[in-house]
């Protein structure tokens, strides 16, 4: 079965579950995955913040992760900041986080 895990979070991705959507990739503020023809490829799990929009958008559950950790690095980075939106970072200003 081919399951991808790194031991620097708690990501996991069956891309034999993978139906192609292409949901995990509109949706990662890292860029953690890639469409790679008919499934999504897992390209820099090392960057995943954990913040759970690829797990919640992922229909077939081909993606779990313990999502918090992430966010919750977001928000206390935004109160110490003072900015009023969270942002999870990334190359875009994506808010995943709440």
């Amino acid at each position: 079965m081919p399951v991808s895990t790194i031991s620097i979070n708690t990501l996991r991705y069956d891309s034999e579950l993978c139906n192609g959507c292409g949901m995990c990739t509109m949706v990662c503020p890292h860029a953690v995955f890639a469409p790679n023809g008919r499934v999504a490829q897992l390209v820099r799990p090392e960057a995943c913040m954990e913040c759970g929009a690829c797990r919640v958008n992922c229909s077939t559950g081909a993606i779990s992760v313990d999502s918090g950790v992430g966010c919750a690095a977001a928000m206390i980075l935004a109160a110490l900041t003072g900015k009023k939106e969270v942002s999870c970072g990334g190359d875009t200003d994506a808010s995943c986080c709440g």
